[in-house]
């Protein structure tokens, strides 16, 4: 029988702890932002159930596919820069999950791309809270108002 990840017949060393979904999330962004692979990976469950969709892509499911995944963005060399905004945050004692805008700025650019609407769902594990699914949209562009288009008074 196969190791299990994490167990104490792998060489992986102990994943940090994060005590809340919240610390977990800080450190997704953290490594986004360093370009970190590790740090990155030490906040995603080692489990093949876990699931990342980047915008535009493919559904990519286990852990391995997501660490690829990640390798090759880091691998770009592009610096990004993320502010979050419009969260909305459901939580109970074993799941969590965080609703938010991504509003990001690449290294060299001048002002942020359209935000990614971004779902990123956390487990509570014997290890502190780990990420299950992270899912990124580009955010629908709000329509434009044709000219003279004011506003319509009823009376």
């Amino acid at each position: 029988m196969a190791p299990r990840r994490g167990s104490l017949l792998t060489s992986r060393p102990v994943k940090r702890t994060f005590p809340t979904a919240q610390d977990a999330e800080t450190a997704f962004y953290d490594a986004l932002e360093k370009g970190d692979l590790e740090a990155m990976m030490e906040v995603w469950a080692e489990d093949e159930e876990v699931v990342c969709v980047h915008p535009g892509g493919p559904r990519l499911a286990g852990y391995e596919q997501v660490r690829e995944s990640w390798a090759r963005i880091f691998q770009s060399g592009q610096r990004l820069k993320v502010h979050l905004s419009h969260h909305a945050v459901l939580s109970g004692m074993m799941l969590a999950v965080h609703s938010l805008h991504e509003n990001i700025t690449v290294g060299g650019e001048s002002k942020p791309r359209p935000p990614v609407v971004t779902t990123n769902v956390y487990s509570r594990t014997a290890t502190g809270w780990r990420m299950l699914a992270h899912h990124a949209s580009p955010a629908p562009q709000a329509p434009a108002r044709p000219a003279g288009d004011g506003p319509k008074v009823l009376h």
